[in-house]
């Protein structure tokens, strides 16, 4: 089924006709930026071989709207890099303090389920799913921030996550690895507030935390503009100044 009218249809070609539903599911976000484009699944739905849908991807990605990387296939390209890249920034910033305010709040439930959320997102990762991933991922680090003691930080720090809603689908669509990585430091961060570390520790690490994420998309996409922040070890940082 197509959002053409039967009569518009009959005057474009099968390329035209996939074209437009991929460009019309892009635009309203059907196909948010990350998004993989399965040619057999478009022709499907299209009811058409995959030769005029290989044809639409082709013309979406000299637009710029698709972007086609080897092994992988096309994408949905990334809407604006500069503004995720601001969100990425701001939301390191704002929910490494947010996470830190919220800690001495946290009861042992609090962070039992926490930890069983990040189990959920180290379960995944053997049948990697980048969007069930980057939805638990939301939910551990809610889990953490919730309860901070500033309502204002947190209304900011939501604000950036549904901002970067919009501008794509998962980072993890892109650097798979990094996932792993980020399972690891989420037990550490959960190791700090279990032993009641200073808060300007637990806010490095929650901040180094979401900044190498980041870092792991820029590398990935623009390696020259990487931030570069070094990792925090667990202890690292308490008798800072």
């Amino acid at each position: 089924m197509t959002d053409l009218t039967a009569a518009t249809a009959g005057t474009l070609s099968k390329s035209q006709r996939a074209y437009q539903w991929i460009k019309t599911r892009i635009s309203r976000q059907d196909f948010t930026p990350g998004y993989r484009l399965v040619l057999g699944t478009i022709a499907a739905d299209l009811g058409m071989s995959v030769v005029p849908v290989r044809e639409a991807i082709r013309q979406l990605e000299a637009e710029g709207l698709v972007t086609f990387e080897r092994n992988v296939g096309a994408r949905v390209s990334m809407v604006d890099d500069s503004e995720y890249r601001f969100s990425m920034q701001a939301l390191s910033i704002l929910e490494g303090a947010t996470t830190a305010l919220a800690a001495r709040n946290l009861t042992e439930e609090d962070v039992r389920a926490a930890r069983a959320i990040n189990e959920q997102m180290a379960a995944t990762l053997a049948d990697f799913d980048p969007r069930r991933f980057t939805a638990l991922n939301q939910q551990f680090h809610a889990a953490l921030f919730t309860k901070s003691a500033n309502p204002r930080m947190l209304d900011l720090v939501n604000a950036e996550w549904a901002r970067l809603g919009h501008l794509r689908d998962s980072t993890f669509s892109f650097v798979p690895g990094r996932a792993q990585e980020s399972v690891i430091e989420h037990e550490e961060i959960l190791q700090l507030i279990e032993a009641s570390a200073p808060l300007r520790t637990i806010e490095k690490a929650a901040r180094r935390h979401r900044a190498a994420t980041l870092d792991a998309y820029m590398t990935h996409e623009h390696a020259d503009d990487t931030l570069g922040l070094p990792k925090l070890s667990p202890r690292e940082g308490e008798n800072d100044d």
